[in-house]
This record gives C-alpha cells, structure tokens and sequence, in this order.
C-alpha cells in the first residue's frame, strides 16, 4: 500500500494544476471559520451568525460536515485530472512496462482517494474542534463528542463521491468530459425524481414513495447521508413553532444510507478495474 501511495504522491507532487486545487479546496475549508465574522447591524436590528448556535456542540460536526461537503467538487477535479493525464502523459502505460499490475493500478488511485477522504476529515475535525471551544455554549465532554458519526458520514461522502469520479475518469480520458458525465448523471437522477413525482402524484405518500425508491441513487444516497442541518437549528425551530410548524424530520446518519453509499463504492471501484482490464492501452 506505502509502494502504491508513493507512486500516487510523486505524481502529484509535479502536477501543479492538483496542487492549486488542493489548496483552494482546503483554503476554502478554513473559510468556514470565517462565518462566525458575519455581523449584521441594522438599527436595532444586531444579527451575529456564531450567536445563533451554529457553532455549538455537538450540532458544529452537523453544520460544519453538511458545508464541507459542498466544496468536494474542488477536489474531484484534483481525481479526474489525476486520471486523465495517466493517458495524456502514458504514464498508465508506463507502470504497467514497469511492472505494476491493473489491480494494483486501481487501489493505487483508491487509496489515493480514501486519504484525500481522511485528510479532509480530520481537516474538518480540527477546524469544528477549535470554532467549538471558541464559540460554543457547551464544553463538557459527553456534549463534545456527540454526534461524531457526521465526521465518518461525510469521510464516506467524500470516498463514494470521488470514487465515482474516478470511474468516469477512467471511462471517458478526459477530466472535463468526466465532470460532465457525471453531471449529465446528477441531472438524469433529478428529471427520474421528478418523473416519479408525477407518476406518484395521485396516490398518498407521494414523497415517501419517491424518497424509497430514489434513495438507491448514488447522488441521491450521498446526500442522504448528511441532511441538511438548517431545519435543525434552534432558532429557525422558534421561528416555525410561532407560525405553527413542526418539524419531524430525521437527521440521523442512517445505516441504510452507509451500506447503499458503500456499494456504490464498491461498484465505481469494480467497474474501473474491469474497464481498465478489458481495454486495449
């Protein structure tokens, strides 16, 4: 695995393009401390983000996993490209007259993704622990490492995600081609959700329904694992209690949604190998 890592990591090293985007993607990460800056002072009116509780514990690995999560897109291009320039470069080729084997080819690239996955985990980790300590209400230890499965939620997030784009590297060549493909995919699976909404839309349940069966979905399932956290905050419950709203939503990480993410993993990992195998390099 270190022989395979080591491989991966000199590539890397002399691509400037993925060191840029790792650090805009880990640059912006950080930014996320910057929220607690944002005051708004309208006469009366004082508005201060970090006083709403956004940065309590344990609703911080919440809030914090659900935003970092939207920014993995930076880091996806950092896999495609990895992807794309072993065919641009032949350096696939290359390693293969040198010796390495197609399997090892592919677990090369995935532990590669699984520690881009890790590293960022515990770049969020250590981020939420410090806005925690600073801003939070709560300090004591039993508060502070509740809730810690949003961490492994959005560690499987990253892996499943950039697991797929790893798949349609492989597929199409080129990194803008496997951006778009996996776009085109996003937008399959809403125009299918959409269609079942309609399909479903004159019997009850509607939206259960439509959540079953799209849940199987491998953008869909990624985005199940973390639900949004707005709904959950205190002060947006207020809001809705006095205008006569309830909400019951769940927002736990369900095992459902780890074993159907997992064998999507599984499946973008298997594909690639037996695509890489069958292909003529």
């Amino acid at each position: 695995m270190l022989r395979l890592l080591t491989i991966e990591f000199h590539k890397l090293k002399h691509n400037r393009a993925s060191k840029v985007l790792s650090i805009i993607y880990f640059g912006l990460l950080t930014c996320i401390a910057f929220i607690a800056a944002i005051k708004f002072d309208i006469g009366p009116i004082k508005f201060h983000l970090a006083e709403i509780g956004i940065f309590n514990f344990p609703y911080i690995w919440h809030f914090n996993t659900y935003v970092a999560a939207i920014l993995k897109f930076f880091l996806l291009l950092v896999i495609v490209s990895m992807m794309a320039n072993e065919y641009s470069y032949k350096t696939l080729k290359q390693n293969l007259i040198d010796g390495l084997s197609k399997k090892e080819f592919i677990l090369s690239k995935f532990y590669t993704v699984i520690i881009f996955a890790l590293v960022s985990t515990l770049f969020v980790f250590v981020v939420s622990l410090i806005l925690g300590f600073a801003y939070s209400d709560y300090d004591e230890f039993a508060i502070i490492i509740t809730d810690l499965q949003y961490l492994f939620a959005f560690f499987l997030k990253l892996v499943g995600f950039f697991s797929m784009g790893l798949f349609f590297g492989i597929l199409v060549k080129r990194s803008a081609f496997a951006v778009g493909g996996m776009v085109v995919w996003f937008f399959i699976e809403s125009i299918f959700k959409g269609y079942l909404f309609w399909f479903f839309k004159a019997s009850e349940n509607t939206t259960e329904k439509v959540d079953g069966i799209m849940q199987f979905s491998p953008f869909e399932a990624m985005g199940n694992l973390i639900k949004e956290p707005f709904s959950r905050l205190g002060a947006v419950k207020s809001v809705a209690n006095q205008i006569g709203e309830t909400f019951t939503k769940s927002y736990d990480v369900e095992f459902s949604n780890i074993a159907i993410v997992s064998a999507w993993t599984f499946i973008f990992i298997y594909l690639s190998f037996t695509l890489l195998k069958k292909r003529d390099l």
